[in-house]
């Protein structure tokens, strides 16, 4: 029996690919190949914590090796030693002292940063970009230049080796940080519902805490943690004006590089630990912190 083939049953000739199909297959590669280079970076900047964190858990003479052993056997003797029970200093009290500093110098940079950027953005002052420029060129004095008046200053007053002088300290060095960021975020808030909130008869303190406060959340929230992760880092006031009762965190951690060598294990341990406020604190806002950061990448 012989079979036909008719034109229905034909196979019909392949079509070349459209340009959007190819345009969309050039868009798949290339994202994936932005993919893999985001995920390389990222692992690349995760790489020295990770790494700091597995030799915390390594023995001294397995830390001190080289090269590197990250096979070693893991121990808790790094972490021992920073808790006390090694015969080492207690961490308690600078740590004590480095949330206090923070905290507290975060809350008042807020308190003095939110009505002035709402003057500078909302109720726009006279010749506030002038204002604006002036936060600003107080950063350009380094830090070290205003060191030896300040210690002069401290060491008259009696102020030395107290917290609340870092509390002071922190909060002018944040301050103007503090008021550039909060400056572009209240600048999106809308005009419209601060003046129906005036219309019903609020006040300044209330229309800040209960109008502009909440839609700027976002903004504000990225501007604490900055503070605060500012404030908790700072090492040079804190090593030259301190002792042995204000003696932060930071400071706590240049003990382990002595005269008898690094203590690399305990280093790393002690990193760890110290590290851990400002990560709970970032972990806690990152949902505001995002959409603050991306309000302030947009502005």
């Amino acid at each position: 029996m012989t079979t036909t083939i008719t034109p229905a049953t034909a196979a019909a000739p392949a079509r070349p690919a459209s340009p959007h199909t190819a345009r969309s297959r050039k868009e798949r590669r290339r994202n994936a190949w932005t993919g893999l280079v985001a995920w390389i970076v990222g692992i690349l900047f995760c790489a020295p914590a990770l790494w700091m964190l597995l030799t915390s858990f390594h023995s001294e003479s397995d830390a001190a090796t080289n090269p590197p052993s990250p096979g070693a056997p893991l121990t808790l003797s790094a972490y021992r030693v920073f808790f006390g029970s090694g015969g080492g200093a207690s961490p308690w009290p600078p740590l004590i002292n480095s949330v206090t500093t923070s905290v507290v110098s975060t809350a008042l940079v807020l308190v003095l940063a939110l009505p002035a950027a709402y003057a500078l953005s909302i109720r726009r002052v006279e010749k506030w970009t002038d204002v604006m420029f002036f936060f600003l060129s107080t950063k350009m004095l380094p830090i070290v230049a205003g060191l030896l008046p300040v210690y002069l200053f401290a060491r008259n007053t009696g102020f030395l080796d107290n917290v609340w002088l870092l509390v002071i300290l922190y909060t002018s060095m944040n301050l103007p940080i503090a008021v550039w960021m909060m400056q572009s975020f209240l600048a999106d808030v809308p005009v419209s519902i601060i003046e129906a909130a005036q219309v019903d008869g609020a006040r300044l303190p209330t229309v800040l805490l209960r109008v502009v406060a909440p839609v700027a959340a976002p903004g504000i929230a990225a501007t604490s943690l900055i503070c605060f992760i500012f404030s908790w880092n700072e090492l040079l006031f804190a090593r030259v004006l301190t002792g042995v009762r204000a003696e932060t965190a930071p400071v706590f951690l240049t003990g382990f590089v002595t005269s008898q060598g690094l203590f690399l294990a305990q280093l790393c341990a002690a990193s760890v630990v110290v590290s851990l406020p400002v990560l709970a604190a970032g972990f806690a806002a990152q949902d505001k912190l995002v959409q603050g950061l991306s309000l302030g990448a947009v502005k």
